[in-house]
């Protein structure tokens, strides 16, 4: 009888069930979003139902406050030399 072989996880290790994407985090959302500005889908991303639904709330709010770009031409601008910082600004 052969060994098993490894196991092989349907979903993302670094993100766990309870994480919570967040709008004003636009360097985690541009992970998931490609050139010209779709959103990857779940068999892609591997990411739970759960988890791409928050996603896909949370890039839409996003791009309405103009924090990720739009589409095809805004993708040309976003992903260029300077990207945004991920902390927040300080007052």
């Amino acid at each position: 009888m052969k060994p098993k072989k490894g196991y092989r996880s349907k979903f993302r290790p670094e993100y766990p069930v309870d994480f919570k994407f967040d709008y004003k985090d636009p360097m985690s959302l541009a992970r998931f979003v490609v050139e010209g500005g779709k959103i990857l889908p779940s068999r892609v991303s591997k990411l739970s139902a759960k988890q791409q639904k928050n996603l896909n709330r949370e890039v839409k709010k996003a791009r309405q406050i103009s924090l990720l770009p739009q589409g095809i031409m805004a993708a040309d601008n976003f992903f260029g030399s300077e990207m945004p910082s991920p902390k927040p600004y300080e007052y």
